[in-house]
């Protein structure tokens, strides 16, 4: 598998593989398969242009097919810069189980390590999806809360739970 940042030249496939989950694993995503099937390949490009705060990161086989996507965004607001965002996360079923998923993760952890000034990552995942948070946990992410009913589709709701890793260890001051 080869894991490079995704350009606008990638729409196509990855609107592919993006509604592929959609259609596939619905309540795992706060998207649609209905609304995002609309959208022109124009604005599936510009979504995954790649910028200095914002990338998509695609895994792909040996004959070039797209495999599973991880989307990093950098909040921009001066005083939350320090945290990074990861959505979107999703691996075809068919190479599910084979390490994808946390090759995916890891790339994006370090990428974003690299980055100055970012300090933790945060996502959100389906609080009884357990495979990804398991992989989660596995990369060091920790639980910090539940948003209970976060999602509702075809009137169900979902429970999220909140994930952060965070790069730095924050020193308490403590006054003498």
């Amino acid at each position: 598998m080869k894991i490079r940042v995704l350009q606008e030249s990638d729409a196509q496939m990855y609107q592919q593989v993006r509604l592929d989950g959609l259609r596939k694993d619905p309540s795992a995503f706060g998207s649609t398969y209905d609304r995002e099937e609309k959208f022109s390949l124009e604005m599936v490009a510009e979504r995954i242009k790649p910028s200095m705060d914002k990338f998509v990161l695609g895994a792909f086989g040996d004959h070039g097919n797209l495999f599973g996507v991880v989307v990093f965004v950098r909040e921009t607001g001066m005083k939350t810069r320090h945290k990074g965002n990861i959505y979107g996360m999703y691996v075809v079923p068919e190479k599910r189980g084979i390490g994808l998923g946390k090759e995916l993760m890891g790339e994006v952890i370090r990428k974003a390590r690299e980055m100055e000034g970012v300090e933790q990552l945060n996502l959100t995942v389906i609080s009884n999806n357990n495979p990804a948070k398991k992989l989660y946990m596995s990369l060091g992410f920790e639980i910090y809360g539940q948003e209970r009913n976060a999602l509702k589709y075809e009137n169900q709701y979902d429970d999220e739970d909140l994930m952060v890793l965070r790069f730095k260890v924050m020193v308490e001051e403590t006054q003498v």
